[in-house]
């Protein structure tokens, strides 16, 4: 199990926080006050204008982007509606919706998103400590020409875990742990803690099986007619879509798995491609079914070649060179089709690299205790205690409920475009509360929710109208690659799906007892920017519209603090990638059902065609991106859809250059982006331009983060030539 994070200075017992303050003065009446315009890519949504989409079809009405701005067909991007068929360009038409804004002015009451059995406002906040993630155990070390590894054996395996809070039931889980010590698997796991310059070598084993060795069917329901694993489908049909004349039941079958660690400059073999799945080593594995991906025993040849490791049954080993920026990555499941409801699942974990010319001294951060790994993730719950996950696309509500699927409709039975669920983990506990000293603190935070943006500030009052004002400044000092060239001072955060970020608060000067809330401004659907309550509606002020409660402790005294301020840190320099020796355009397509007015039933990467319209690929497609190794490359990355799309490429860490609007107006990177990273957010209507080196040779892979998009076919392959 996790420790909870103490309190650096005894504070009083407090009665827990009423959980839906009914007679709060602060309510969200003036999101209804008349004059209010709500713009979507910049056009006033007219009131007056005839009504273009039918009413949500959920209970309780919900104002998605799909019932905001779906209409006959169309998907919009900054006021313009483009229909993206399989290989054609995109062509516009205006749309607007009085309905959607007349929903947005009435929300004035909690509205969480539909979930599990399990109401969250009956749910207690802030009576659960946070939790701090333990340090995943080494097994020792080996030797890898003439230098040495540090080696691991981490495993993948289903427990109980309490994530709600004391007195309400244990939820189960999937997450990563030592198997030599059942105490250190958790969800999110247990941080791997490496050092620049020296490998680290890890056995991933899938050990999803019970305690009789048969195999454990998935905690969720998995759609088996994307293009995914495919384990029944045998050798000759594995990781592949296939055709049903009628609609299936879902797959129940034993669980692929395969390891990526997002952010690693890594070769091949050991970067967790999406067909190098292995089944877990079951004594029940069903005859014909294919026990591994289609890469798996390539990359096991690679592996035992270049590193002399010999992969066993039901694993996978793979070396991570740390030769890199020190920084914050992680690691999750990554199997074709299956990634959305794997790491949904528990599947992810820090993996904090340190050390190296890219470090800072000791002393000059806050560190040890002071230091604090937090992991946001949403999940929804059932009265049990165990975590819901739509069973059906009817959940989406753009379609019909119950269908029909297959063969009448294109559209997946059971695949739901976005996941977003109705309260806030940190750490694994719901809501938590943090006890800090009057000092600074550096927090690593990382966002592991499937489709979820978070605007993180720190405030006063959780139910305070969006947007509220900030009582603490956020410093952030990097971001996914490493420290950023100078420290940026923020109101808020904003941390988009796999992105990770390196924030310092400063409580030297707050007073003790102070009471402060950490609350997401962020939406309850996919983020394309702008500011909340006038460009989207932020997240459910009383339940995924805040994240933490943060008490200050009693001691009259600041605590002796000799980490430097934020203001005076010096950062490590970077230095700007030079002129590319290739571009490529990237274009961000959605492909809506022939037959359900407005429904995804795609998001692609593609390319662009020569007068800039998107031509939509598919994973199995023929690849498009082939930089060669030793090169500076740029990615245009052009957005067709409405949403924003937080963008991810393996092997690389890039930099930012710029965003391009439709009007043509030119913005450069946020102050928080003017590191290195490897994923990126590309908003609406939008052109984002990126630089990246590469100089391993092999197949990797970039998609979109949004991992719902990301398991139905927003993801391509690349091949970094020698």
């Amino acid at each position: 199990m996790s420790d909870s994070l103490e309190p650096d200075t005894p504070a009083a017992a407090e009665a827990p926080d009423n959980p839906l303050p009914l007679d709060n003065t602060q309510s969200l009446d003036d999101l209804s006050a008349p004059g209010v315009e709500n713009t979507v890519g910049g056009d006033a949504l007219d009131e007056d204008a005839e009504d273009s989409a039918a009413e949500p079809t959920r209970q309780p009405v919900l104002l998605t982007r799909r019932t905001l701005l779906g209409v006959g067909g169309m998907i919009i991007a900054g006021g313009t509606a483009f229909a993206l068929p399989r290989g054609r360009a995109a062509a516009p038409v205006t749309v607007r919706n009085a309905a959607a804004r007349r929903a947005v002015m009435a929300m004035s009451t909690p509205n969480p998103v539909p979930g599990g059995s399990l109401d969250p406002l009956t749910i207690p906040k802030y009576v659960t400590a946070l939790p701090r993630l333990g340090v995943m155990p080494s097994t020792g070390s080996a030797s890898y020409n003439g230098a040495p590894v540090d080696t691991y054996v981490i495993a993948s395996r289903q427990f109980t875990q309490q994530m709600l809070p004391a007195g309400y039931p244990s939820t189960t889980v999937w997450g990563y742990g030592a198997p030599s010590s059942t105490g250190t698997f958790h969800a999110p796991a247990f941080t791997i803690e490496a050092k620049y310059g020296r490998p680290v070598r890890v056995t991933w084993a899938n050990q999803l099986v019970d305690s009789s060795g048969r195999y454990l069917p998935h905690l969720f329901t998995v759609d088996p007619t994307l293009h995914w694993a495919n384990p029944p489908g045998g050798v000759s049909g594995r990781d592949s879509h296939t055709t049903f004349t009628s609609t299936p039941p879902p797959y129940t079958g034993p669980v692929p798995l395969v390891t990526h660690l997002h952010g690693a400059h890594v070769t091949e073999e050991s970067d967790g491609y999406p067909q190098a799945w292995t089944l877990p080593a079951a004594s029940n594995i069903p005859a014909g079914y294919a026990a591994v991906g289609t890469v798996y025993d390539q990359y096991k040849a690679e592996a035992a070649q270049r590193y002399g490791v010999a992969w066993q049954p039901g694993s996978s080993t793979y070396q991570y060179p740390n030769d890199q920026r020190a920084t914050a990555m992680w690691y999750h499941d990554h199997a074709l089709g299956m990634t959305r409801v794997n790491v949904q699942s528990g599947l992810s974990g820090f993996y904090l690299l340190r050390g190296g010319p890219a470090d800072l001294p000791a002393g000059v951060l806050p560190s040890g205790t002071h230091e604090i790994a937090m992991v946001l993730q949403d999940r929804s719950f059932n009265k049990d205690g165990s975590l819901f996950f739509p069973d059906s696309r009817t959940f989406f509500g753009d379609t019909t409920a119950g269908g029909p699927w297959i063969p009448t409709t294109d559209t997946p039975p059971y695949w739901n475009p976005e996941y977003f669920a109705n309260t806030v983990a940190v750490n694994g506990a719901l809501w938590p509360v943090w006890h800090v000293a009057r000092r600074r603190y550096r927090l690593r935070v990382l966002n592991s929710s499937n489709a979820r943006t978070y605007l993180l500030k720190v405030v006063t009052n959780p139910l305070a109208d969006r947007p509220a004002s900030a009582a603490l400044p956020i410093w952030q000092i990097g971001s996914d690659g490493g420290f950023l060239p100078a420290p940026a001072q923020l109101d808020e955060a904003i941390i988009a799906p796999a992105e990770r970020a390196d924030l310092i608060l400063d409580f030297t000067n707050v007073p003790a007892g102070t009471q402060l809330y950490l609350i997401n401004e962020g939406p309850d659907e996919p983020y394309h920017g702008g500011v909340p309550n006038t460009d989207f509606m932020a997240a459910d002020y009383y339940t995924t519209g805040q994240v933490m409660k943060i008490v200050v402790g009693n001691s009259a005294a600041a605590i002796a603090d000799a980490s430097v301020p934020p203001s005076q840190l010096s950062l490590p320099a970077i230095a700007p990638l030079g002129r590319p020796a290739q571009t490529f355009g990237v274009s961000l397509n959605e492909i809506d059902s022939a037959f359900y007015d407005g429904a995804p039933i795609y998001g692609t990467l593609g390319t662009l065609n020569a007068d800039g319209t998107a031509n939509s690929r598919f994973w199995d497609d023929p690849v498009d991106v082939k930089p060669v190794a030793g090169n500076v490359v740029e990615f245009d990355l052009v957005n067709f859809t409405v949403d924003g799309h937080p963008i991810h490429i393996h092997q690389t860490q890039f930099q930012v250059v710029s965003r391009t609007g439709s009007d043509g107006t030119v913005r450069p990177p946020q102050p928080w982006e003017t590191g290195t990273k490897d994923t990126v957010l590309a908003f609406p209507g939008e052109t984002t331009k990126l630089r990246a080196y590469f100089d391993i040779p092999g197949r990797y892979v970039y998609h979109c983060h949004i991992i719902d998009h990301e398991d139905n076919e927003m993801m391509r392959p690349f091949d970094v030539l020698p």
